[in-house]
């Protein structure tokens, strides 16, 4: 029993760093892997920056995120390109959090999301995306887009105003009150960042169009002495190194505070790192390993706010540019990271003096290539019911808030889910067709035809909590008891307790007529469920058989009304 244990850890954790050491790795790898790596790094410092002001807390937690999140998960992850750090999906829970519980509340809600990530590792969840309907990450990652548009309007228009409320509708209602304090220069410097951003990235694509933006406009505001909001006129310099380690003030209150935000930042925090690995995968013909990817992301998520950082998962756009940059190995993820420190260590002051504008420009560019608005258009001539679950969890986000929006959208997907479950199983009474009809769905079974006194229902599609009314009142509908009852169940997928507790009615009601219950045709989990229910040995072995021709030459023994020969 011992000797198995490590290797069903191996099977739930083995990095694919490990994968690559042992496979061999050449000195020409390592140069993509390096060149790719300062790439992708030079491409997330303005990312960082921006996501960190955009969730309220300051600009250098978020290199501190990309630094630590990039190098354990790289190291520790189960993909072989994946880059990590802080995303724009996080934003929206983030500045809720820090805006009601302070950046102590942050730290406690990333500690135990990352405990969570790490058990749904741990619990092979890592299939966790086949579960999650696409209506409903269209829906709330097109929410947190408009959600990143909105929160910065404040400084593409220049309106400095100091804070702003959590939800998107006040924030528009404070901004709307302020629209008379429209700064004309920070308009400029704004629209001037799209357009050079835009620009770089048809022409020059090699080059990140936020970095160009960022050092081409920081420099003109300096050197012409612009009269625009800076990152250091905001929060003050940035600084140059590294924090100590530190831990937050524990209460009990804020933990059970916490559990709801913990919840979604780990459900976020799977979802878009498995998104992202699935992604990865498709551009380098890969597979990587989603459990080993998980329970990275939860030790990320665990060390990124001991050193001031924010919840951080895999990033699809770095990702992507990390492979179209050559980077094939977890050694250019590790490099992005040291990349990220370096220029906290050797760059942080000049930091202070990046336009405000500038990093709304970049985000204003992020929440478009969020937004999915493709999708949402195409999905809304999709069935009502996706639509429903889509635009729901669209209007929750933006309106309410992004808890809600995913426990309110998982919820509707499983109604709507167990209603199609239901509607697809059905009760159809052979009996009555065959008799009227030879060339019916019983010609299917070889069965010549039923004789009196039998009744013959089919059971299709899975017998479930959804389902079991239907059931119950198709069989209990029968006008005359019959002296044998046959449930045809070779079309019956799957039984769950609610299911098996209705087969157990119905055979009770049967066993109070006087008739003889049988089942024919059933199928490997229904007959397993039976089985280690006890209903298999109270209906009778002799009553369960392979096929209903079987169950109905028993039948005319059990009335005598076999053939001499």
């Amino acid at each position: 029993m011992k000797k198995n244990n490590p290797g069903k850890l191996r099977s739930i954790f083995e990095p694919k760093l490990f994968t690559v050491l042992k496979e061999g790795y050449s000195g020409s790898q390592f140069a993509s892997d390096l060149a790719a790596g300062v790439i992708v790094g030079i491409v997330a410092i303005p990312l960082a920056i921006a996501f960190a002001i955009a969730s309220g807390v300051k600009p250098e937690q978020g290199l501190y995120t990309a630094v630590v999140a990039g190098i354990i998960v790289s190291a520790l992850g189960g993909s072989r390109v994946q880059i990590a750090g802080p995303t724009g999906a996080f934003i929206v829970i983030v500045y809720g959090i820090v805006s009601k519980y302070g950046y102590d509340g942050l730290m406690i809600a990333t500690f135990m999301a990352g405990i969570m990530l790490i058990i749904m590792g741990l619990a092979r969840f890592g299939s966790l995306l086949r579960f999650v309907p696409y209506p409903l990450t269209v829906g709330f990652t097109s929410g947190i887009a408009v959600i990143i548009f909105i929160s910065q309007i404040n400084d593409l228009l220049g309106l400095r105003l100091a804070s702003l409320p959590p939800d998107a509708v006040g924030k528009l209602e404070e901004i709307a009150r302020h629209i008379s304090n429209i700064d004309l220069v920070s308009v400029e410097l704004g629209i001037a960042s799209l357009a050079l951003i835009l620009i770089t990235q048809r022409l020059i694509p090699k080059v990140p169009g936020s970095l160009a933006a960022i050092v081409i406009l920081t420099a003109v505001v300096s050197y012409l002495h612009l009269p625009v909001e800076t990152i250091g006129s905001r929060f003050g310099d940035v600084p140059q190194g590294f924090p100590s380690p530190g831990m937050p003030n524990v209460t009990w209150s804020t933990i059970t505070g916490m559990i709801s935000p913990a919840i979604t930042i780990a459900l976020l925090g799977s979802i878009e790192s498995l998104l992202s690995a699935v992604v990865a995968d498709g551009m380098i013909r890969s597979k990587h390993r989603s459990n080993t990817e998980l329970i990275a992301q939860g030790i990320a998520n665990l060390v990124s706010p001991v050193f001031s950082g924010i919840p951080a998962t895999g990033a699809i756009a770095r990702t992507a540019t990390n492979v179209r940059s050559g980077g094939r190995t977890p050694i250019a993820g590790i490099v992005h990271g040291l990349v990220v420190l370096s220029s906290i260590l050797l760059f942080g002051k000049f930091a202070s003096l990046i336009p405000m504008p500038v990093l709304a420009a970049i985000l204003v560019i992020v929440a478009y290539n969020m937004s999915e608005w493709r999708s949402f258009r195409k999905i809304l001539r999709y069935p009502k019911s996706d639509v429903a679950v889509m635009v729901t969890t669209f209007a929750l986000t933006v309106f309410v808030d992004l808890t809600v929006a995913i426990q309110v959208g998982v919820i509707l997907s499983a109604f709507l889910f167990i209603k199609r479950m239901a509607d697809v199983t059905n009760v159809t009474q052979l009996t009555a067709a065959v008799r009227e009809d030879e060339e019916t769905e019983s010609a299917d079974f070889g069965v010549a035809g039923i004789p009196p006194g039998v009744e013959v229902f089919e059971l299709q599609g899975s017998l479930f909590f959804g389902a079991v009314e239907q059931f119950t009142e198709t069989i209990r509908a029968i006008e005359k008891p019959p002296k044998v009852f046959i449930l045809e169940a070779r079309n019956l997928l799957a039984v769950d307790a609610t299911g098996l507790r209705a087969i157990e009615d119905i055979y009770g009601m049967m066993k109070d007529q006087g008739t003889r219950m049988m089942i024919s045709g059933i199928h490997k989990q229904p007959l397993f469920a039976m089985a280690n229910s006890g209903l298999y040995d109270k209906i009778g072995e002799d009553m369960i058989f392979g096929s209903l021709d079987e169950a109905i030459g028993r039948a005319e023994v059990m009335l005598g009304k076999v053939n001499e020969n």
